[in-house]
């Protein structure tokens, strides 16, 4: 049994769960870590296993208060209310003082995307050389296939079939989809695969490599999207998860296909998917307030 009276251990502890049996990505891990280290700071001058509802409540007040957005609040009641599940379950916790409590609401934004056109022209950069065409590779195929971040850095080459055109991606909580690949990405990943060996250093499987041999880093990846977005003339924030977006928010538009498009991404409820249908109807909106006769205003 982890000891009451030492919160590092307690956290320790949690994070391997969520590691070693849940299977979380690192970098959920990482958003989890960061969120028990805030409530260990919260709570210095009481003992974990004697917070009540009031405690986490005031904590909460104060975050609020702090700016921390009432998404970020959710996440991480979300993320101290499974410390205290777990500690209930394998540690002899008695309560949890988190449960039954909601962060103050969030203000529903939608995501931004690219449009059509604004997609195209971030993928049209020339690949003169081994990292442009690396670049190309991985951008291609995160529009292509709305992937995550995550899941592009642990691709390995034998996750993708140029035969069916497809790739296998394990997703959150490991759990795995094969994802259609399009025939742009599929050119340009074997541009990428046919040089890839002369960078490759020994024992390494990733997909994508930086310029030294070894997989390239999450944050990297970011980076190099935003100076091939300055490059191509596009001025908005471009970011991984901006082409996840567009993706998905394409792909609606296209087929109106609410189901396709949630298995594509790895959704595991129809309701995360469900956002993109107000990005599809802001297009149609606008389609309408262009084009029909009824939506002009008079002169």
């Amino acid at each position: 049994m982890v000891s009451n009276g030492n919160p590092g251990l307690v956290a320790a502890a949690y994070l391997l769960h969520l590691a070693n049996e849940r299977r979380l990505s690192p970098l959920t891990c990482t958003s989890y870590a960061r969120d028990i280290a805030t409530l260990l700071e919260l709570t210095k001058e009481t003992p974990l296993d004697q917070l009540q509802i009031y405690h986490i409540r005031r904590f909460i007040a104060q975050l609020h208060a702090k700016g921390f957005s009432g998404r970020s609040l959710a996440r991480m009641l979300s993320a101290w209310r499974g410390l205290y599940n777990y500690l209930a379950r394998d540690h002899g916790y008695t309560s949890n003082p988190c449960a039954g409590l909601r962060a103050p609401k969030a203000p529903k934004t939608l995501p931004h995307v690219l449009s059509p056109d604004e997609a195209a022209k971030l993928l049209e950069f020339s690949t003169g050389d081994l990292m442009a065409l690396r670049d190309k590779a991985m951008f291609e195929l995160f529009y292509s296939s709305g992937l995550r971040l995550a899941e592009l850095v642990s691709l390995e080459p034998e996750n993708l079939s140029f035969s069916d055109g497809t790739v296998r991606v394990i997703g959150k909580g490991g759990k795995t989809r094969i994802v259609p690949v399009g025939s742009q990405a599929i050119q340009a990943l074997s541009a990428w695969m046919k040089l890839r060996e002369t960078l490759l250093k020994p024992g390494e499987t990733a997909l994508f490599l930086s310029r030294y041999g070894k997989g390239i880093s999450s944050r990297s990846i970011s980076q190099q999207l935003k100076i091939r977005a300055l490059q191509q003339g596009i001025s908005a924030n471009v970011h991984p998860h901006m082409l996840r977006h567009s993706f998905a928010s394409h792909l609606l538009q296209s087929s109106g296909d609410l189901r396709a498009v949630q298995e594509m991404l790895g959704h595991a409820s129809i309701s995360t998917t469900q956002i993109y249908t107000h990005l599809d109807f802001q297009h149609l909106a606008k389609v309408y307030d262009a084009a029909h006769p009824r939506a002009k205003k008079k002169s």
